[in-house]
């Protein structure tokens, strides 16, 4: 491939609902632009895209891929994304690439949820949209209707600039309102027909409503657009634009991507109105955090976000890179500004799905790749060692959903944790945790699908099988009342014996534990007090309802005996255990369970919904937000038991549409009921 300069290239990513058409769309563009003799199709298992052998199993996309197209000697660097919302994080990462989003939509579903959240993240983020709409030729599509549903959901910034001639079965090719000609397709290949009478007045009314969304943009073109001058071609160019960054308008255009319909006017428009990466105007996603301050330059110092690695099983670690200023050539040394690490480069090439095609520099605004690199991670910056620079890393978001497993075989322990991290570089997404208290281990992410493909990558690329487990939840206790007792340990079996004798009082506590002593006399000698403490320590790790941990204790040594010959730091430590086991069992022990707080947002329909079953979770609800975008903000507590399975329960009250986050924020007693059947199963499972 070519050398293309900063104003030469678009980078768009490609998101929507998933089964939108987003694959079969590049491929069309592929075939296009004659990159591709056959168009291949996600059914088929062939096409250039989705190259892995989950997302061919699944036939659905579950990673992003870089797919560069040349059109009118420009590059356009189309992202590909996974439309099903357990995988968002990769269209986070995508998005932040990308200069503008071309959002799909399926003419025979109309708007899903996909799409709508994807709009929703878009606005958020002010990055300018195109939309295409995709399977117009399916059957009982309404184009007046979908057009209805758009503004209704999108409002009335959409604006068509091209539409369908005919539609369903009779759908046979496409209107380009800008030019206001018609196109009929053979095999992708466009050829012009005449418009009906009303054909043509209809595009003369959408032009219309272009001219005055161009109109706004610009002073110059209002005078020209109220003195009834005609728009030139590059007053349309600019205007549209300008309207395009500014988010006033939003270009809709129609077609087929399994037929090839209308694909080429897509291209055009791309390449007429999308801004180039060194326009002033356009989105920057990697924002400066620290060190010198870049423009998107060639001429500058280089500097570049890696913001998707991939791992292959031949070729090892292939880390994608935005080049944000400068020029990266094959030589150049690479300098990891975030590790403050020297990296070697692994080749300098760009990447069309899985094809690797060698280049000799990349330019500012361009998409590149190279592997092997050691210390690099997603979200981390390459730079000039001599001219540093750090971007900020994009804000994942954070997992919902969780699975407890464990190594199939025993010898391949060390082998999971390895390939989890490995594939935690590919997939930011991804949380692994070791919990200290259950020493489980477990893999958090957007959802059930999204981790069944993290063990199902374990399998097919490091061998390695796991089992799923269930959850051993972190319950606690502690103590609601005070006990004063003693404990003494004694132990004479001919020769040195054994003596530690201690008088404890346990009382509850704000902090975790609180050691004390209150000795007078010299009862206890206080070279011993430290052992006291340990045993107790120790001790806390099981309590005496189920073995969980005890925490919220205070323990006060007040007296106690010693034998001069007999006693000794095992003794005492031996004697603070007995006590603690009778203290807590008489200071009223009650069984902690960890409360979550969650916030759930969501839109109105599903309030009644929402709230009922939060109740039915034993959560309590604290209050409520009104969002910016209409909808509702539910801030609720609720135990950890109750949430395991919220996440695939909250898309199905939902229907996809409503989110949350969930962290620990404290501990709470253990409904009693509750309590009796947790304390005999713990019982039942030690026996």
């Amino acid at each position: 491939m070519k050398i293309y300069t900063t104003s030469q290239v678009r980078n768009l990513a490609l998101v929507g609902h998933s089964g939108s058409g987003k694959t079969n769309l590049t491929e069309a563009m592929l075939f296009q632009s004659g990159a591709t003799k056959k168009i291949g199709h996600v059914a088929e298992k062939n096409t250039i895209s989705d190259f892995s052998k989950e997302e061919m199993e699944r036939g659905t996309s579950i990673g992003t891929s870089i797919i560069p197209i040349e059109w009118r000697n420009l590059k356009l660097n189309i992202i590909d994304t996974p439309g099903y919302m357990d995988f968002v994080g990769e269209a986070v990462g995508a998005l932040r690439a990308a200069e503008a989003a071309l959002m799909i939509i399926d003419a025979t579903a109309g708007i899903q949820v996909g799409t709508e959240r994807m709009w929703k993240y878009t606005e958020k983020i002010d990055l300018p949209r195109i939309i295409f709409v995709n399977k117009i030729d399916g059957e009982n599509v309404n184009f007046r209707n979908l057009m209805e549903e758009i503004e209704e959901k999108f409002g009335k910034k959409v604006i068509p600039f091209s539409v369908p001639i005919g539609e369903g079965e009779n759908f046979i090719g496409v209107t380009d309102v800008i030019f206001q000609k018609g196109f009929k397709y053979e095999n992708g290949a466009p050829n012009e027909v005449d418009l009906t009478h009303d054909q043509l007045k209809a595009t003369e009314r959408m032009y219309e409503e272009i001219a005055e969304v161009v109109a706004e943009s610009d002073e110059v073109l209002m005078d020209k657009y109220f003195s009834g001058e005609k728009f030139t071609r590059e007053d349309l160019l600019r205007g549209v634009t300008t309207a395009l960054l500014e988010g006033d308008a939003v270009p809709l255009l129609v077609g087929s991507a399994e037929k090839g319909i209308g694909i080429d006017i897509l291209l055009n428009t791309i390449v007429n109105y999308m801004p180039a990466p060194d326009d002033e105007r356009a989105h920057t996603g990697f924002r400066y955090e620290s060190g010198e301050e870049r423009s998107v330059n060639p001429k500058e110092p280089y500097s570049a976000v890696v913001f998707k690695t991939i791992t292959d099983p031949y070729v090892g670690k292939i880390s994608i890179f935005k080049v944000i200023s400068g020029v990266i050539k094959k030589d150049t040394h690479l300098y990891n500004s975030r590790q403050e690490a020297d990296e070697k480069m692994g080749g300098l090439f760009v990447v069309r799905g899985k094809t690797q095609m060698e280049v000799d520099e990349i330019q500012a605004g361009d998409i590149g790749a190279t592997a092997k690199l050691s210390a690099t991670q997603t979200g981390d910056t390459l730079c000039d060692k001599a001219h540093p620079v750090v971007y900020k890393k994009v804000r994942m978001p954070k997992p919902v959903y969780y699975y407890a497993i464990e190594a199939a075989s025993k010898n391949d322990e060390e082998k999971l944790s390895l390939s989890l991290r490995k594939l935690q570089e590919e997939d930011p997404n991804l949380v692994i945790e070791r919990n200290p208290e259950t020493k489980q281990l477990t893999i958090g992410g957007q959802g059930n699908a999204h981790l069944d493909v993290i063990l199902e990558k374990l399998k097919n690329t490091f061998n390695v099988e796991v089992n799923i487990v269930p959850f051993i939840i972190p319950y606690r206790e502690t103590i609601r009342g005070t006990a004063s007792v003693q404990g003494k340990h004694k132990k004479q079996s001919g020769g040195a014996g054994q003596f530690g004798d201690v008088w404890i009082r346990f009382e509850p506590c704000e902090e975790d534990f609180i050691f004390d002593e209150e000795v007078f006399g010299g009862s206890v000698p206080k070279n011993y007090f430290p052992a006291v403490e340990k045993g107790l320590q120790e001790s806390m790790e099981h309590g005496v309802l189920a073995g969980f941990p005890v925490r919220g204790v205070k323990a006060v040594l007040y007296d106690g005996s010693y034998h001069d010959v007999d006693s000794n730091e095992v003794s005492f430590k031996l004697a603070a255990n007995l006590a603690f086991k009778k203290g807590i069992q008489e200071a009223k022990p009650v069984l902690l369970e960890p409360i979550m707080k969650v916030e759930v947002s969501i839109p109105d329909d599903y309030m009644g919904d929402v709230m009922g079953d939060m109740n039915k979770r034993r959560g309590r609800i604290l209050g409520m937000d009104q969002q910016k975008d209409g909808g509702q903000l539910i801030i609720a507590e609720a135990p950890h038991a109750e949430m395991f399975e919220y996440a695939i329960d909250l898309r199905a009250m939902t229907q996809g549409r409503g989110t949350f986050t969930m962290e620990f924020v404290r501990y709470e007693e253990v409904p009693a009921q509750m309590a009796e059947k947790i304390i005999a199963e713990a019982k039942a499972k030690d026996e």
